[in-house]
């Protein structure tokens, strides 16, 4: 098999298990498992959950922990999968060393690749150690999401080599707009990890309104402290209701900016470009915007149960992937790929 070809096959492996991750991820924080294990890399001081629960030495060392075994093994599974993830993106950075010649994979995209990777395991660690911090949790949060965008780059930039499927876009318009969708977008997210890290998705139960208001009691000047000194546990929150109902109408406006900058970018480029693949990118991302809406009036009317609330994170991940096809496919096939 062509190198290319391997290269495309991992690089799609990559992406599909970085989702796989950023989900589980997702469900491990709404099932409040995230210090199921409250040591890393470790549980309880071993590699797996197996036989904890008959180690007394290994739980009186964490006494302040008690143990879970449910809890353990979802944050465990978590975390073999990332590291699963992890090696998959050694192995890319690697073959962009062997290959830099060939300008398949480029040395600096892969470097930053692993830097990203070298970061999101630190964060991971300090997740635990520092007891969910909504700052840690919510970089974790972000990085992962951009693991996920540079992988699915990756995979659209060589999945097709010879042909890039694009042709010429009349102005720079929809190239700047869906630039500016996918930062505004990215935003949302990080809005939405800091809405989850602190426990305020339930702050508004009610839409569109908020406890039966336009605009009710909110907190700011709380509601956006980064930074809380350490020796805190987080779990559940620390939070006052007006503060949680900041974010969450912070959360909510962000939605709507987000819902405009991609509609405004789909539509210049449905106007504007006549290429297959920009026209079908276009409507794939306004398919997965309008799902993503969906799941999230469908979680607020529901009672925000844990498939609904799960699924919402797997949509802002989806739709992620949905903006990064959409910058990709109007993007010139000179600087569209991250390859040299």
């Amino acid at each position: 098999m062509p190198l290319a070809d391997w290269i495309r096959r991992l690089s799609l492996t990559g992406l599909v298990l970085c989702l796989i991750v950023v989900v589980l991820g997702a469900y491990v924080r709404l099932t409040a498992a995230g210090l199921g294990c409250p040591d890393w890399p470790g549980c309880y001081g071993a590699p797996t959950p197996l036989g904890i629960a008959q180690d007394a030495a290994a739980q009186a060392h964490f006494a302040q922990t008690p143990l879970d075994v449910g809890k353990a093994w979802r944050e465990m599974i978590h975390r073999y999968a990332a590291g699963t993830l992890g090696l998959i993106i050694v192995i890319l950075a690697a073959l962009a060393v062997a290959t830099r010649g060939r300008r398949m994979i480029g040395v600096r995209f892969a470097c930053a690749l692993l830097a990203i990777l070298i970061l999101q395991a630190s964060l991971g660690m300090l997740t635990v150690t520092l007891k969910l911090t909504p700052l840690i949790v919510t970089l974790h949060l972000i990085f992962g999401m951009t693991t996920l965008a540079l992988l699915g780059w990756l995979w659209l930039s060589v999945k097709r080599p010879g042909h890039d499927g694009k042709s010429a876009i009349p102005a720079r318009m929809p190239r700047r707009l869906c630039l500016a969708a996918l930062v505004v977008l990215g935003m949302q997210i990080a809005l939405g990890g800091w809405t989850s890290s602190n426990y305020a998705a339930t702050a508004c139960p009610d839409f569109p309104t908020c406890q039966g208001s336009w605009w009710p009691p909110a907190d700011y000047a709380h509601a956006f402290v980064l930074w809380r000194g350490r020796g805190v546990n987080y779990e559940g929150g620390v939070l006052d209701e007006p503060a949680r109902v900041a974010i969450q109408l912070t959360h909510r406006l962000g939605a709507c900016a987000a819902t405009l900058m991609l509609v405004l970018a789909a539509c210049a480029t449905l106007r504007r470009a006549n290429a297959r693949g920009a026209r079908l990118a276009a409507w794939t991302a306004l398919a997965f915007l309008l799902l993503q809406l969906v799941i999230a009036v469908a979680m607020i009317e529901g009672g925000f149960p844990l498939w609904l609330a799960t699924a919402h994170n797997a949509g802002a991940a989806l739709l992620l992937l949905a903006t990064v096809a959409l910058y990709e496919a109007v993007s010139p096939a000179a600087s569209a790929g991250p390859g040299g």
